[in-house]
């Protein structure tokens, strides 16, 4: 009996040396999936940081060429109302000159279709446009011309339309400057929306997929063990049901055997009653066979000590065999219901877990499909906002360019006007002087 509970103590030990065993391989196995997950997501981190800072990098190239555009359009700005103010002020008189006193002859001859292609003026700015690709000094030499062409010939002040086509274009200009003011702050703050939006996704669909990844495992770890406890379980029921087996085998064995003994003991008491009776009332007469029957009685007392002792050893193997049975049955009773109690708390477990994988999935593919949005949307607001800049020396040096153009052009209609204004001068004082 020793010998077995020994053997059994060691079976079960083995047996849960064995699961530990498995428990650990296990925990390994997640430890390294976990370590796996690590580094992806570590690796995924660091292209993000990266991606952070391009765009970072490419917001400020954006931001100072915006501040360099913003300064050199305040300085065309600047540039040409003074040209304005110029104009205005240096081209009152020739006004009232040329066309108050409808004296428009030089002007006329001056305003010509020939003289006009040679005006000093227009072509200073047409080859300032050809040499800095300046569209805007183009498109006011081509309108200047208009103006001095046809509004000589109708009548018009032709210095009047420069004035309102400067006023025009300071106008257009303020317009781009203040369009591109609003659409600075339009991609700065959706930029930074966005990318704080990208962060907190990126964040939550990590942490989903971390998340999943450890109640998935944690899910199989259990289900794992509800099939060992089941297949433990089955185990103790197939054990029970053999001793079960072997208990009523031994059971109606030993009632059989009890019967047999107790029915040989008292015939030997019986026997030895019988004789003894019967020498005891013969007496003296029988006192050749007294000695035979002593012997007799001998040998059957020998056989009821034998059947009494055998028959008590019987009863205490019996006793013993029951002892061990119930105890064993109640041991395996014991272990059925710690087993199947943690059959049932593990495999809830294990469905919780389950569907809170199922939800955590579904919420990982909706962060996930609007993380693929802010994407898209990301990428449109690169190509609308972060482009490639004209660098800003050469920007710089190309408004100072126009700006000279510009003062140039005006210095040279200031003196066209100033020789206007003598000529008339001139021809007005000729009659006083003859008289």
């Amino acid at each position: 009996m020793l010998h077995q509970s020994l053997g059994d103590e060691l079976k079960y030990g083995n047996k849960d040396m064995a699961a530990t065993q498995k428990a650990g391989a296990a925990a390994s196995e997640a430890k390294a999936n976990a370590e796996g997950n690590l580094a992806i997501t570590s690796k995924d981190l660091e292209g993000d940081i990266a991606q952070a800072a391009d765009l970072a990098h490419d917001c400020k190239v954006k931001a100072e060429d915006f501040v360099s555009a913003s300064a050199s359009r305040a300085e065309e700005l600047k540039a040409l109302g003074e040209a304005k103010k110029i104009v205005a002020e240096a081209t009152g008189g020739a006004e009232e000159l040329s066309y108050g006193l409808n004296q428009v002859s030089f002007l006329q001859r001056l305003s010509s279709s020939s003289d006009l292609a040679q005006f000093e003026a227009v072509r200073l700015l047409r080859d300032l446009a050809k040499k800095e690709h300046s569209p805007v000094l183009e498109q006011l030499a081509t309108r200047i011309v208009s103006a001095l062409r046809f509004g000589a010939k109708n009548g018009e002040d032709p210095f009047e339309k420069v004035k309102e086509m400067i006023s025009a274009m300071l106008s257009k200009l303020e317009e781009q400057g203040s369009a591109e003011a609003s659409a600075k702050e339009y991609c700065d703050d959706e930029l930074a929306k966005s990318t704080e939006k990208k962060t907190e996704k990126t964040a939550l669909v990590d942490k989903l997929s971390t998340s999943i990844d450890q109640m998935s495992s944690k899910a199989a770890h259990l289900k794992e063990q509800v099939g060992d406890l089941n297949k433990a379980l089955a185990e103790i029921a197939g054990a029970q049901a053999e001793m079960n087996k072997l208990r009523h085998g031994e059971s109606s064995e030993f009632v059989e055997n009890k019967a047999a003994m107790e029915q040989g003991v008292s015939g030997v008491e019986g026997a030895i009653k019988i004789l003894r009776d019967y020498y005891a009332a013969q007496g003296k007469s029988h006192e050749a066979g007294e000695g035979a029957g002593n012997s007799i009685v001998a040998i059957l007392e020998v056989c009821l000590s034998d059947f009494t002792k055998g028959l008590a050893d019987m009863v205490a193997t019996e006793d013993t065999a029951q002892t061990s049975y119930d105890r064993a049955t109640q041991e395996n009773k014991l272990e059925t219901a710690t087993k199947e109690q943690d059959v049932k708390y593990k495999g809830a477990e294990a469905a919780k877990l389950e569907k809170a994988v199922a939800e955590a999935v579904a919420d990982r593919s909706s962060a996930q499909d609007q993380l693929d949005s802010i994407h898209e949307y990301l990428e449109k607001l690169k190509e609308q906002c972060v482009a490639k800049a004209e660098p800003y020396a050469e920007r710089k040096a190309r408004r100072e360019a126009e700006l000279a153009g510009l003062k140039q052009a005006l210095e040279i209609l200031d003196a066209q006007s100033s020789f206007v204004q003598k000529k008339v001068n001139l021809r007005t004082a000729q009659p006083h002087v003859a008289a």
